[in-house]
C-alpha cells in the first residue's frame, strides 16, 4: 500500500506558509513601511490643499497683483519658491516665470506621490490643483523642508528586510526543532536507554499519538520493547519453571535410585521421569519458537471432522475416554483454510484439557458454524468450569488454577493460543452450560 507521507505534507505545508508570510513582508508590510516614511502624512497634505484654495480665492478676483503679492507672502513664510499658474503653465501674477522654473515644471508631483530629494539634493516640486476648480490653474510650490518625509532609514531598512526575516528564520528553525528534533532525540534518549536494559514504555509519550512517520517510527519502537519485554519475562518464567518442574522429577529419580526398588520397577520409574521431563522441555520449546520466530505458516484446505476424528481415536487409545463421549456436530461441509499440523495440535491440546478436566463418562461436544467467510468451531466439556476472572488467565503459560485437577504444566492451552493466532484466527473461552466452552475462530476454505 502507498504511503501517504503526512509528515512530507506537513514540512511542505510550513514551508509555503513561510514563504507567503515572508512574500507578505516584501510586497505588503514592506509597502507599508515606505509608504509611511516616503508619503506625505495627512495633515501635510491637507495644509497643501489649503494653500491652493486661498490662492484659487485670490485668482478668482482677476487681480494679478494681489496673486503675486499673495506668493510672495507664501514664499517667504515657507522658505521655498512658490508659483500660482494657469491651465497652460503661465504665471497667474505679475512676474512671469524664468527658465529654470519652467524646467521644475517637469519634474511636478502630485501630493499623493512619493517624497524625496532628487539625485541633485533638491527638493521636490509639487503640484496641487485648485480645489473648487481644478481646470482654471494649480499651486505649485518646492515642497517645504520642513515637510519632507524622513524616508526609508538605513536603520529602517536593516529591520524590515534583515532583522525581521532573520526572526521569522529562527521561528521556522524552532517550529522544525520542536516537530521533529524534540521527537527524535525522545527516541534517541529511549533507544540507548533500551540497549542500556531499560525497557519502560513510551505509552505517555505524545510522540506515539502522533499521525505521522515520528508516530509510527514510536509506536514501532514500543511495538519492539514490548516484544522484547514479554520475551524477557517469557524467558524469566521458562527458567524458573523448568528449574521447578525439572527439580521435581530429578528429585523423585533420586529417591527412586537410593531406594533398592527391583529393576523392573526401577526402570519403568526412570521412563514415566524421564517421559515428563522430556514432555515439558518440548512443550516449552514449542512454546518458545510461536512466541519468537513467529512463523509463516502455509495454508491448506482441512475438513475438521476428519482431524477430529483422528484426535478422537488418539485419546481414545491413550486415555481409555469412551469415543460415544467424544461427539462431533459438524459435517463433511466444514473446512477451514490453516496450517494442518498446527491447526491439529491446537484442537489436541484443547481436547486433552478437556479431558482432563471432565468428570468420568463426561461428554465432551464439537460444534460449529459458518458466519461469513470464517467458521467458529466451539468445544463443551461438562467440567467444574472456570471462573469468570480466571477465562482469559487460563492462557497464560505455566498457569494452573488452584484447585485444578491433572498434573499437566500449564502450557496446552498457550500453545493452542499461539498456533491459531498465527495463522489469522482466534481463541476464546466462555462458560458453557455445563462446563467450559472454548471458541475456535479459522479462515473458511475456498474464500
Amino acid at each position: 500500500m502507498q504511503r501517504r507521507h503526512p509528515l512530507l505534507w506537513k514540512m511542505a505545508l510550513l514551508q509555503v506558509c513561510f514563504c507567503l508570510l515572508l512574500v507578505w513582508l516584501v510586497w505588503g508590510w514592506g509597502l507599508q513601511v515606505e509608504r509611511s516614511t516616503y508619503f506625505l502624512a495627512e495633515p501635510d497634505r491637507a495644509a497643501l490643499t489649503a494653500y491652493a484654495a486661498q490662492a484659487e480665492e485670490v485668482a478668482a478676483t482677476g487681480d494679478a497683483k494681489a496673486v503675486e503679492q499673495w506668493r510672495q507672502t507664501l514664499q517667504q513664510r515657507e522658505q521655498t519658491w512658490v508659483g500660482v499658474l494657469d491651465p497652460f503653465l503661465q504665471s497667474l501674477g505679475t512676474q512671469p516665470l524664468t527658465a529654470a522654473e519652467v524646467s521644475h515644471l517637469t519634474f511636478m508631483r502630485k501630493p499623493s506621490w512619493p517624497m524625496s530629494k532628487r539625485l541633485e539634493d533638491e527638493l521636490p516640486y509639487v503640484s496641487i490643483a485648485f480645489p473648487q476648480h481644478p481646470e482654471r490653474g494649480r499651486l505649485v510650490m518646492q515642497l517645504p523642508e520642513r515637510l519632507l518625509p524622513p524616508g526609508l532609514t538605513p536603520w529602517t531598512h536593516l529591520f524590515t528586510h534583515g532583522v525581521v526575516p532573520v526572526v521569522l528564520a529562527l521561528g521556522l528553525g524552532l517550529l522544525l526543532y520542536r516537530h521533529l528534533v524534540v521527537p527524535l532525540n525522545e527516541l534517541r534518549e529511549r533507544a540507548n536507554a533500551l540497549s542500556g536494559g531499560d525497557l519502560a514504555p513510551l505509552a505517555s509519550s505524545a510522540v506515539t499519538r502522533r499521525g505521522d512517520e515520528l508516530g509510527e517510527l514510536a509506536r514501532a519502537y514500543e511495538h519492539m520493547a514490548e516484544r522484547l519485554r514479554q520475551s524477557l519475562q517469557q524467558q524469566r518464567q521458562l527458567l524458573r519453571t523448568l528449574s521447578h518442574e525439572i527439580r521435581t522429577p530429578l528429585a523423585r529419580l533420586k529417591i527412586a535410585s537410593e531406594s533398592g526398588l527391583a529393576r523392573q520397577q526401577l526402570e519403568q520409574r526412570l521412563a514415566r521421569e524421564v517421559e515428563e521431563m522430556r514432555r515439558l522441555v518440548d512443550d516449552s520449546l514449542n512454546l518458545a519458537w510461536l512466541d519468537t520466530e513467529r512463523p509463516q505458516l502455509q495454508a491448506e484446505d482441512v475438513r475438521v471432522a476428519s482431524v477430529w476424528e483422528a484426535l478422537v481415536q488418539d485419546a481414545h487409545f491413550e486415555t481409555d475416554w469412551p469415543l460415544q463421549a467424544l461427539v462431533c456436530e459438524v459435517g463433511e461441509e466444514c473446512e477451514v483454510r490453516v496450517h494442518l499440523n498446527s491447526f491439529a495440535q491446537a484442537l489436541e491440546n484443547i481436547l486433552r484439557n478437556a479431558i482432563r478436566h471432565s468428570p468420568p463418562g463426561g461428554v465432551i461436544r464439537l460444534s460449529g458454524a459458518r458466519e461469513g467467510e470464517t467458521w467458529l468451531l466451539t468445544i463443551e466439556d461438562q467440567g467444574a468450569g472456570v471462573a469468570e476472572a480466571d477465562l482469559e488467565r487460563i492462557f497464560e503459560p505455566y498457569l494452573r488454577l488452584d484447585g485444578t485437577p491433572g498434573n499437566g504444566f500449564g502450557l496446552g492451552l498457550s500453545i493452542a493460543r499461539r498456533a491459531i493466532q498465527l495463522q489469522g484466527g482466534q481463541l476464546w473461552a466462555s462458560q458453557g452450560g455445563q462446563g467450559l466452552r472454548m471458541h475456535l475462530r479459522v479462515a473458511g476454505a475456498n474464500v
